[in-house]
């Protein structure tokens, strides 16, 4: 593509009348390209009111270049800022020069006025213009700092604007041209182009002439073309139009108290994502978006819990109180906390007590005598991508969750170290033993290889519980669907009370590595009625 500054060099210099567009942000410009404009006016009037404030340099050059920045990274078409007086004398004049390229600006324009500058229709009779020699300089300085051989500085002359006849015009014009100026910007604020006819009659194509024609609109353009000007500029008029716009449309809906009466008069929400290029994001999306598959989770629950006696007579035990919730609850609420969604609850006893929200539900009928395991079995087509699984009698801290989804292995237990103090102690457990002991400080080092596990281990050798709690990535995910797959081929199997314990050492002894998730406390195991009641 061709650069920016060669694309506005061409324009200025070529030999038929050309046109350009005032805009004053992204989407505006992103407009002026779409209607076919091949450049675009950067007019100092309509950013200082985008921003709401004065044209008179009161919003800062800084804050200009950045409104500047998004506005050229919006289009492909290049840019002719005003830059109004320069932001000072020639050394400030130069840095915005070299400022402007960096933002792939393709040419700025200087006018000959006083910095702060005052704009071109307020009172110009009363604006004193810079010093001819020291502008002449400032133009100087600014070519011999543009990097870009093709970067347009074009002066303009404000002495018609400040009451000065045409021999005052033309003796700043080619000054400014013998400085070095790629172009001049006549500028008048009669309603006629009477001053703009008689310069360029007397000017005889010294070098090319940019028009502003706010006043003088009634001119038509054929003229321009006769004169000899090169370069029209539509000055404000995107600004001004939105203006009405928005005017008309907010004291509508204030008078009506109800969008009904402007919705067709606005374009839709679509257009402005069009606008902004939300297509082109979602494409890019696709290319090089790597987005984590989302963990589910699988709640192991049909268990009435024989402990509990007529406490779970009518309710299985996932759905006793605890704090005021049922422990399902409290479960699916940790779960959504790690953004965990996707939740399937296996039932078995009472099936019709279980009210909770937010859960997709299945039923074991055969969660007597098939074990735990069979409650997996039951759903072994869920085992794909990351997957949570959890016993439904548990509850367990955020933490504790998010430290054993930010593990890397593929089948992680989340184990307890500090189970040996809690005051369950002499209950049985899942005792795990790993290839490393806990660290004080977990870390990264935290996830171990199990070594054994079992009810049966030697407590005085374990280093700590495995609380009913394991992670799953894909590939532990597969590796233990087809484990069930392949345990429960025979039908006869399903009668066998397994538990998840057989299971883990199935597929240890396939050699499937399992690792061990370290943590201390901020869990429970609900195993008993004395543990609905909080410890105080």
């Amino acid at each position: 593509m061709t650069h920016k500054t060669t694309q506005l060099k061409a324009l200025i210099q070529s030999n038929g009348l050309a046109y350009i567009m005032e805009a004053h942000n992204g989407i505006s410009a992103k407009i002026v390209e779409e209607a076919g404009f091949k450049g675009i006016w950067g007019s100092g009037l309509t950013i200082s009111a985008s921003f709401g404030v004065r044209d008179n340099n009161e919003a800062s050059w800084t804050q200009v270049l950045d409104n500047l920045e998004f506005m050229s990274d919006a289009t492909s078409l290049p840019i002719l800022v005003d830059g109004d007086t320069g932001y000072g004398n020639f050394n400030n004049a130069r840095r915005l020069v070299r400022k402007l390229e960096q933002r792939d600006v393709a040419g700025v324009c200087l006018e000959d006025k006083l910095f702060p500058k005052t704009n071109s229709f307020i009172g110009g009779e009363q604006q004193p213009l810079a010093d001819i020699k020291e502008f002449s300089g400032k133009i100087k300085a600014c070519k011999d700092s543009q990097l870009d051989g093709d970067f347009q500085v074009v002066a303009r002359v404000e002495a018609f604007i400040a009451g000065w006849g045409l021999d005052v015009a033309l003796e700043r014009a080619h000054a400014y041209a013998e400085a070095g100026a790629d172009a001049i910007l006549m500028h008048s604020k009669l309603a006629t182009a009477d001053q703009i006819e008689k310069f360029m009659a007397a000017w005889e194509n010294h070098c090319p002439v940019v028009i502003v024609p706010t006043k003088y609109y009634r001119t038509p353009t054929e003229a321009f073309e006769k004169m000899g000007v090169s370069l029209v500029i539509w000055a404000n008029h995107t600004m001004r139009a939105a203006v009405k716009a928005m005017q008309e449309t907010v004291r509508m809906i204030y008078k009506d108290k109800s969008l009904r009466n402007v919705e067709e008069a606005v374009v839709p929400v679509d257009e402005l994502f069009r606008l902004q290029g939300a297509a082109e994001l979602k494409e890019a999306e696709k290319r090089y978006l790597v987005i984590s598959e989302s963990a589910k989770a699988l709640i192991l629950a049909a268990s009435r819990g024989a402990k509990f006696g007529a406490l779970t007579d009518d309710k299985p035990k996932t759905m006793l109180d605890y704090r005021g919730k049922p422990l399902l609850q409290h479960q699916v609420e940790t779960l959504n906390s790690a953004n965990i969604k996707n939740i399937q609850v296996v039932l078995g006893h009472k099936p019709e007590a279980v009210t909770s929200e937010g859960i997709i539900s299945s039923v074991n009928d055969g969660w007597k005598e098939g074990g735990i395991a069979s409650s997996l079995y039951k759903v072994v087509e869920e085992l794909s991508g990351p997957v949570v699984l959890s016993y439904g009698d548990i509850l367990f801290e955020p933490s504790v969750l998010n430290d054993l989804l930010d593990t890397a292995e593929d089948i992680v237990l989340a184990v307890d170290v500090s189970w040996a103090n809690g005051r369950k102690s002499g209950r049985d457990i899942d005792a795990v033993l790993g290839t490393d002991e806990p660290s004080e400080k977990f870390g990264a080092s935290r996830c171990i290889p199990l070594q054994s596990i079992g009810i049966d281990l030697d407590h005085n050798e374990a280093h700590g519980e495995w609380i009913g709690l394991i992670k799953l990535s894909s590939v532990g995910a597969a590796q233990v669907k087809a484990y069930l797959q392949e345990f429960y081929a025979d039908a006869s199997m399903l009668t066998v009370n397994t538990s998840l314990l057989d299971i883990l050492k199935g597929l240890q002894s396939r050699n499937i590595p399992i690792h061990l998730n370290y943590f201390r406390g901020h869990w429970l195991d609900i195993d008993s009625p004395e543990d609905l009641t909080p410890i105080s």
